[in-house]
């Protein structure tokens, strides 16, 4: 690749954004590409594309979390779990294009993809998820 060439790359054109695919049971509209860490004070990191519309249920990771908004715009609603159960903590966050949002490890949010999105996420330790 030439200076020229490098200068121009970027999200559309990148081969890093290519071969996502499909994970068994999870949400519609979803793609990954991941890492496969070695050290287990290590952080993963997954290359996210989700579709417009596409969301995921209230949930948490044993970890702290990292989203860096590529491409597209969504929104992260936390909760507060309660004998009655789950309560909206606050209004949603919104992320868009060049925005980083960060969640704490047991904290309980979901996400909705506003407008497709590609993301790049980094799980402190392995990735886990629990649906809350």
């Amino acid at each position: 690749m030439n200076e020229q060439e490098n200068k121009n790359l970027t999200h559309q054109t990148s081969a890093v954004w290519q071969n996502h695919t499909s994970v068994p049971d999870t949400p519609q509209g979803f793609t990954l590409r991941t890492t496969c860490p070695a050290n287990p004070d290590g952080v993963e990191v997954m290359l996210e594309k989700w579709d417009a519309g596409s969301e995921e249920p209230p949930h948490s990771h044993p970890g702290d979390d990292m989203t860096v908004v590529v491409e597209g715009k969504m929104s992260i609603q936390f909760y507060i779990q309660s004998k009655k159960g789950l309560t909206a903590d606050g209004e949603p966050l919104i992320l868009k294009k060049g925005d980083t949002g960060y969640v704490g490890a047991g904290r309980i949010h979901d996400a909705k993809y506003l407008e497709n999105c590609k993301l790049v996420y980094v799980h402190d330790k392995a990735f886990g998820f629990k649906a809350e």
